[in-house]
């Protein structure tokens, strides 16, 4: 027979976890042969201490006159190696017994099975040593008797006295402790951790028994099960002296910031981890064609995009490492540079990320990115949605992969990873409706501040079509629910105030520079007098992605270009969302939901508007907007951006009223419609191909001989929107070489402030591009070649580079003339040195 089946042991089986579905049972009452008093004693090798302790708790409970008519005392021991066993175990007195675990698992686990076990009206847990008399009893019972549901024992409170104190260092350790868990965990409570808590018996058998923690972090989150149940607890000044003997090592004390870590981000559900795991999955899907060899893939249908937010990887990186302006740089451009922070170059991810893009490549770094990223959007607005809308699992991942996955997203997932990482926007959401509780405001505005600063350097432009489509939402709610909007408007206006005054201070140098710094720029031209919105087919067609209904010449009619086709929802599940709204139309947030939706809709039609079966065209509301400050620069289309999270959570209210439908046919019925509205937005992995391999004289460092410093090398024709692959040799080279040109957002030139993609294009840069689309080789007379050295001193050339490409050979006709003497082939390219008398070259 073991020490633990031996007389006066006690031995319960661990306390289930409490479901996911379900909470905790609570005790009806006292279990049969109930008591009026359970002390709960957590031991771990006490066999010095716990002796004279149990002597002095069953002397105080049998003195005459104790109100306490019948106690135990549970001994939990926590796998003890010395006697401690034995010596519970050989006493005489039945109401002494031993609850013997497996292991040392830590105090949490011990009183975990001691409260389990215990039979009292009241429990009192209390430590070996007795550093608090057990005769403070009398002070916690008064407080259960005023009607608490637990009282505490306190060295923090008026009252208290302190007999032996601890060694400073301990004492300084506990106060930040107690500071930390008031403010993160526990708000009201100042000491947490003095060992000696009355409790109402059933309450803390229901608190012990859902608690998840093994360590000395019980304490408080029992307390915090007390406080979330909305039982009072109260907390009572108590004598407390210093024993010798403490078990507490300095290793625990990062065990127990690892359980507040624990508290405050609980363990995931099983389905939320598996909606995780799907998300990651579809997001590889997706990139299949590139994920696995980043830098030898490209996204076709980005156009020239991947090459442009490569480079910008690239060039944040390098700003970084050489502790550089990271807002400016003049490696392309040149000599006017590019304004980093009028570009999308999302600093909060490029920078953070310089590590990866050093080591690995930026090709690497924008892979991660973009699968990640999108992923980590599902994920957050399926956390959203699960805190918010609704409780079904199935629900909100149905509506969560709508919003993260919709034909839009996807067509911006070949290059625009600004709006693709779009998991601070569900974060953002979350925490402005905190707001609106007049809950913890000045703290729920500060993150909101923080958050906001942070979105800024993830993309500007989704943070503004959000707080366009909030506006709407807030709007139509609070029409629906005049006396809430009245309530929530002064705390979330309040907050609002606060995360401005956080958010600004953080921004307004960037912002300084974005709009007022060098090669700073005031709206931008997308090529369009009549606008760039969409129409209403568009709004209704299927995207060129969709697996089973891609139409590429459709959707190319329809859009801007492959990266901008901003609707395409089609018209089931438009169909399917005016079906939702009208049967869930008494839901107040289902009216917000439907008409944000709509609104997105509409003002993505632009300023002009033609009526569908007609040529007619009606002013659009975007017309208003057109014009402001901030909203001159947005492609207009893109507002329909904001239509996939809100049909994404109409989506997610409708499967969760089919979970719940009565009749079977109503469900399946249902469940078809659905499926049938999102068939033909399941997308295709994206377009990729092989990548042109980089020409030796770039990748193995030819050009160094021959650009000096301060000079730049210029590719023929130069980079510019249409044809950026000289970033990807330039960033290939280690940025090493500045060059004319490029493929970013800037100024029209001095004095015009108007933004354009690219720089204006100079003599011998029109003239190259002429040629480049042609393969026509002008005429080139003496003011040509004049006009040619000018634009050479311009950029501070040191060479011309012409690389393979089609019309070679007119490109390099046409740079002899220019130059007045024929190019060299090295390393797999065409260079005219512009030095004087060097012979550079092989």
């Amino acid at each position: 027979m073991s020490r633990a089946d031996a007389p006066g042991t006690r031995r319960v089986p661990r306390p289930a976890p409490r479901s996911a579905t379900r909470p905790a049972r609570r005790p009806a009452g006292p279990a049969a042969g109930a008591v009026d008093l359970s002390v709960v004693i957590p031991a771990y090798n006490e066999e010095r201490r716990l002796g004279p302790t149990l002597d002095a708790v069953g002397r105080h409970l049998d003195a005459t006159g104790s109100p306490w008519g019948s106690w135990e005392i549970l001994v939990a021991d926590d796998g003890s190696t010395d006697a401690t066993r034995e010596l519970v175990t050989v006493r005489r007195d039945p109401r002494v017994q031993l609850v013997a675990g497996s292991g040392n698992r830590g105090k949490g686990h011990a009183l975990r099975l001691g409260v389990a076990a215990s039979r009292g009206r009241r429990v009192l847990v209390m430590d070996a040593d007795l550093a608090t008399p057990v005769e403070e009893l009398e002070r916690l019972e008064k407080a259960l008797a005023a009607g608490h549901a637990a009282a505490i024992g306190s060295r923090a409170v008026p009252g208290a006295t302190l007999g032996d104190r601890q060694h400073r260092t301990r004492e300084l350790l506990g106060a930040a402790g107690n500071l930390l868990i008031r403010r993160t965990t526990l708000r009201g409570i100042r000491d947490t951790q003095c060992g000696f808590k009355l409790f109402d018996g059933d309450k803390a058998r229901a608190a012990f028994a859902a608690s998840r923690l093994n360590g000395y972090a019980i304490d408080v989150e029992v307390l915090r099960h007390f406080q979330r149940a909305g039982w009072p607890v109260a907390e009572v000044p108590v004598h407390w002296s210093h024993r010798p003997g403490s078990k507490i090592r300095p290793a625990d004390y990062p065990r127990v910031l690892r359980d507040l870590v624990r508290l405050r981000v609980p363990a995931p559900r099983p389905a939320d981890v598996l909606a995780a795991v799907l998300f990651l999955a579809m997001a590889a899907v997706l990139y299949s064609g590139r994920v696995l060899d980043p830098a030898h893939r490209y996204l076709t249908d980005s156009l020239q995009d991947q090459n442009q937010w490569e480079w910008f990887f690239a060039v944040t990186a390098d700003n970084v490492a050489h502790l550089r302006n990271p807002l400016f740089t003049d490696l392309q451009g040149f000599p006017g540079g590019v304004n980093l922070m009028a570009n999308t170059t999302m600093p909060g991810l490029s920078a953070p990320l310089t590590p990866v893009t050093l080591l690995l490549g930026p090709a690497v770094s924008l892979s991660l990115v973009m699968t990640l990223g999108l992923a980590a959007t599902a994920l957050a607005w399926y956390r959203l949605i699960v805190r918010r809308l609704v409780r079904q699992r199935a629900a909100a991942f149905a509506g969560a992969a709508l919003a993260a996955f919709a034909p839009p997203m996807v067509s911006h997932a070949n290059a625009h990873p600004n709006f693709v990482v779009l998991f601070m926007i569900p974060m953002i959401i979350e925490r402005a409706l905190r707001l609106t509780t007049g809950e913890r405001v000045a703290r729920d505005g500060v993150v909101l501040g923080l958050m906001a600063a942070y979105q800024l350097f993830l993309g500007e432009e989704p943070l503004l079509l959000t707080a366009l489509g909030l506006l709407v939402f807030a709007l139509v709610h609070g029409a629906a629910r005049p006396a809430e909007a009245r309530a929530a408007a002064r705390p979330l206006l309040n907050g609002l105030a606060i995360a401005a005054a956080v958010c600004l201070p953080l921004v307004v140098y960037p912002l300084a520079w974005q709009f007022s710094g060098p090669q700073s720029y005031s709206g931008i031209d997308h090529g369009s007098a009549t606008g760039v919105g969409n129409s209403v087919r568009a709004l209704l067609s299927f995207a060129e992605r969709s697996l089973v209904a891609g139409d590429a010449g459709r959707a190319d009619a329809l859009s801007l270009n492959p990266t901008e086709q901003n609707a395409f929802y089609g018209w089931p599940l438009v169909l399917l969302a005016f079906a939702v709204t009208v049967a869930l139309w008494r839901r107040p947030v289902v009216r917000a939901l439907a008409c944000t939706a709509a609104a997105a809709a509409v003002l993505s039609l632009g300023p002009r508007i033609t009526l569908p079966l007609t040529d007619v065209t009606v002013p659009g509301p975007w017309a208003a907007l057109a014009g402001l400050p901030l909203f001159e620069s947005v492609i207009e289309s893109r507002v329909a951006l904001v239509c996939a999270p809100a049909l994404g959570m109409l989506l997610a209210l409708a499967v969760d009223r089919l979970a719940r439908a009565r009749r079977l046919s109503t469900l399946y019925a249902g469940l078809l419609a659905v499926c049938l509205a999102l068939l033909p937005l399941i997308p295709a992995p994206l377009k990729s191909a092989p990548r042109a391999p980089t020409p030796a004289f770039f990748a193995d460092g030819a050009w160094k001989s021959y650009v000096r410093d301060g000079e730049t090398l210029v590719p023929v024709p130069l980079a510019e929107p249409e044809a950026a692959e000289a970033l990807h040799w330039q960033t290939a080279a280690g940025l090493g070489f500045r060059m004319p040109g490029g493929y970013f957002n800037g100024p029209y030139g001095d004095g015009d402030r108007t933004g354009v993609y690219g720089v204006p294009l100079r003599f011998t840069a029109s003239l190259l591009r002429d040629v480049r689309y042609t393969g026509v080789v002008p005429v080139i007379d003496a003011r040509a070649r004049a006009a040619a050295r000018e634009d050479f001193a311009y950029w501070r050339a040191g060479a011309l580079v012409l690389a393979p490409q089609p019309h070679e050979a007119g490109l390099r006709e046409t740079v002899d003339k220019l130059v007045g003497r024929p190019g060299r082939r090295v390393a797999g390219v065409w260079v005219w040195d512009l030095h004087q008398g060097t012979q550079n070259g092989s």
